[in-house]
């Protein structure tokens, strides 16, 4: 009886931990970052925002991998969020004024030489 006892425990935990995991949800947005400094700016402005899990900027592709929660965010708002950050979000255009207080290595021109490593 133990044993049936455990392994119904057992078994609810598990289901419970993989329900929990499949609610968050991951989406992939194409950015305008063009260095390291510029994945150190999105990934810690994007920890700040309601929902998301996590972010990773593949800064070679430019392109942001963010696993959130959809009860509390979107992806239209995560895009919205690295706008306002600075960045190009995918068909988001960058907020100006955000974008005008960027270092000059993170504009869009800065690494014409495709090496993404200055920072």
């Amino acid at each position: 009886m133990k044993n049936v006892l455990l392994f119904l425990f057992v078994s609810v935990f598990i289901a419970g931990s993989a329900m929990a995991q499949s609610k968050n949800a991951e989406v992939k947005i194409k950015t305008s970052a063009v260095c390291k400094m510029c994945k150190n700016t999105l990934e810690t402005s994007l920890s700040y925002e309601k929902g998301v899990q996590s972010s990773n900027l593949d800064v070679n592709s430019k392109v942001l991998t963010v696993a959130y929660n959809p009860k509390k965010t979107n992806p239209d708002q995560i895009r919205k969020a690295v706008a306002k950050t600075g960045y190009d979000a995918d068909n988001v255009p960058a907020e100006e004024k955000a974008y005008k207080q960027l270092d000059d290595c993170c504009k869009k021109t800065a690494h014409t030489d495709g090496n993404p490593d200055h920072h």
